[in-house]
Parts: C-alpha cells; sequence; structure tokens
C-alpha cells in the first residue's frame, strides 16, 4: 500500500519502450547530466540512453540525448568542438573553481584594463596544457577525483594538452577605465570554443591567477555542441508540458533522426547489396575515401545504417552498425509486434 512517507510507491513503474533519437536537451541548473538523462529517459520511456558530453550541476544548456540506437554514434560526439558563455567573478577562488564550493581565498582585483584583458585572454587560446579541477569526474583507480576530493584526499592532477579555438571578452560592464564601480570584484562575461576534454573552469581559474587576484565561474551555459550549431533546445518543462497536454507522439516529434548526429564523420554511401554484406559483418573492398578514418554509412536513400573504419587500402569494415542493419541482413531478429 502506498504511503504519504514513500513517493516511490505513489510513482507508477514506467513502462520504457523501444525508441531511436536524438535529444536536444537545455539542462536546467542544479540538476547533474546523469539526473537530466534520467528524467527525460522516463519522460520518454526510452529503454536506453544517454548523454555526450557531461554538465556540471551549475550549468545550463545544450545537453545532447541520444536514445536507443543513437547510444552506439555517442562516443564520436563527446569528442566534438563545443561553444560555451560564462561568467568570471575575480578575486575568489573556490575549492570547485566555481560558485557551488567553498571560497578558499578572497583577494583585491588590481586595476585593470580591456586591453590587458584581451591579453590574458589570448594566453589561453590553442593548443594549451591544462590542469583539469581536482572536483571532476576524470576518473583515477576507477574512481572519480570528485569522490577522492569529497573525503579529504590530496590529489595531484597532472596537465593534459587541450584545444582552445577561442576566449573572448563579450563584456566587462563593472570595469571602467581599470577602475572597479562601486569598489565590488568585477565579473566577465566570456566566450569559450574548446574541444574535448576542457574545462571552463580551469581556464577561468588560471585567468584569474593571471591577472593577480583569482576567479572562479559564476555561471556557464553551453551554447552549442558540433554538429549541433544552432540547436532547437527543450527544457525539461517545456518536455513535460507538451507529454501532459499533446501525449507522447507529438513528445516524440521533438527527437531528431539519428542521422543527425553522424553529419561530423566523412560520409560514405553504400547500395542494397553493400548494405546487407555490411549487416553480415563482411568488409568491402572499395576503395572508399578518407582511408584510415571512421565513416558514417548511408544507404542510398540517406537512411543510416551506422559506422565503419575505412583501412590503409580503402577497405570498407562494419564498426557499430544500427540494429535494422542487421535486420535487413536477417542477422538479428526484427522486432516483435504486439
Amino acid at each position: 500500500m502506498a504511503t504519504p512517507n514513500n513517493p516511490r510507491e505513489r510513482r507508477p513503474r514506467t513502462v520504457f519502450r523501444r525508441l531511436d533519437g536524438i535529444l536536444l536537451l537545455d539542462k536546467p541548473q542544479g540538476l547533474s547530466s546523469n539526473q537530466a538523462l534520467q528524467r527525460v529517459r522516463h519522460l520518454f520511456r526510452a529503454e536506453k540512453g544517454g548523454h555526450t558530453g557531461s554538465l556540471d550541476p551549475l550549468a545550463t544548456g545544450l545537453l545532447p540525448v541520444c536514445f536507443g540506437e543513437a547510444t552506439k554514434i555517442a562516443g564520436g560526439l563527446l569528442g566534438a568542438r563545443k561553444a560555451y558563455e560564462t561568467i568570471a567573478r575575480l578575486g575568489v577562488v573556490t575549492d570547485t573553481d566555481d560558485a557551488d564550493g567553498q571560497v578558499l581565498r578572497e583577494r583585491p582585483v588590481p586595476p585593470l584594463t580591456i586591453d590587458a584583458i584581451d591579453a590574458a585572454l589570448r594566453t589561453f587560446t590553442g593548443r594549451i596544457q591544462q590542469r583539469p579541477p581536482i572536483y571532476s569526474a576524470l576518473k583515477r583507480g576507477g574512481e572519480p577525483l570528485y569522490a577522492k576530493a569529497r573525503r579529504g584526499e590530496v590529489i595531484e592532477v597532472e596537465p593534459r594538452e587541450v584545444d582552445v579555438h577561442a576566449f573572448d571578452l563579450l563584456n566587462a560592464a563593472d570595469l571602467l577605465d581599470g577602475q572597479l564601480e562601486n569598489g565590488a570584484s568585477p565579473n566577465l562575461r566570456l566566450h569559450v570554443e574548446c574541444g574535448s576534454g576542457t574545462y571552463v573552469r580551469s581556464l577561468v581559474r588560471d585567468l584569474g591567477e593571471l591577472l593577480g587576484c583569482g576567479a572562479h565561474v559564476a555561471q556557464l551555459r553551453r551554447l552549442w555542441v558540433d554538429p549541433f550549431r544552432e540547436p532547437r533546445m527543450w527544457t525539461l518543462a517545456a518536455l513535460e508540458e507538451l507529454r501532459e497536454q499533446a501525449g507522447e507522439r507529438l513528445l516524440d516529434a521533438c527527437l531528431l533522426p539519428v542521422e543527425a548526429g553522424m553529419a561530423s564523420w566523412p560520409e560514405v554511401r553504400v547500395n542494397a547489396a553493400q548494405a546487407q554484406r555490411l549487416g553480415r559483418g563482411q568488409g568491402l573492398r572499395g576503395p572508399y575515401p578518407p582511408r584510415g578514418r571512421q565513416v558514417a554509412i548511408l544507404d542510398e536513400q540517406g537512411r543510416g545504417l551506422g559506422l565503419g573504419d575505412v583501412d590503409a587500402e580503402g577497405g570498407l569494415h562494419p564498426a557499430r552498425l544500427f540494429r535494422w542493419a542487421a535486420e535487413a541482413a536477417g542477422q538479428v531478429d526484427a522486432p516483435h509486434c504486439p
């Protein structure tokens, strides 16, 4: 019997279903990426789901969520180029390098000019060495660093190379000719474009040190992730309202097809006979370009069949094919229709 003190007993059990596609979620502040994933997975009743690149609980913005067969291309989306807008608060250093952490120290902000800030920003562009935050999801010994940090363990994080394509000042309204308005610590609004593995928190932390006052991320929003440069994002509230008012069919219309996530791979098209061979796990001689690369395999109608590898001789080999490619080749049973 359900009891008021046990909300799980009151919540009906989700009956999951097979669902394929990509949701461009506008993650709200306060939820981890996994919490946001589970919310939308239950909302859509998707059997299988995964997100492509974590956002901190503080952060908002684009979190591509892959359902079903789209999870097979999620790994490639993890390494995609991304863009953020962030507010850096100068003069305050925290243990997490963002506003969710504990304040470690406060320092006065020296007189700063726009030219000085621009010069500092330029030192963090290109291929740079970056030390990830101690509070991060990076694993050591199979355990995330943030778990070790929360236990008070002393952690040394090694620097690593990352790509920062742009680190630009958008607004410095709190600064006026090198003097702070009202004596307050200024906020800098910054634009970041970077490659996989780059931490905006680390960029802001190191920028603050170079400016001589320290800094942390006060706000962070992810704007886009390749290949979704102009994303139509859906908030949790909008999805829940759509489900309530219009039902599951229109909710499913919010999903992009798996092909929308394959634009970052070179494209190879195959005919029906070639698709059958690939679906049976057999390779094709080709030659197919580009050699030595992973490619997106599509049929003659443009439907995605999955990912393949092109060897040094131009031969095409199946890597991660979608369910329907194997079904068409008779390698797996077709789904049961009730």
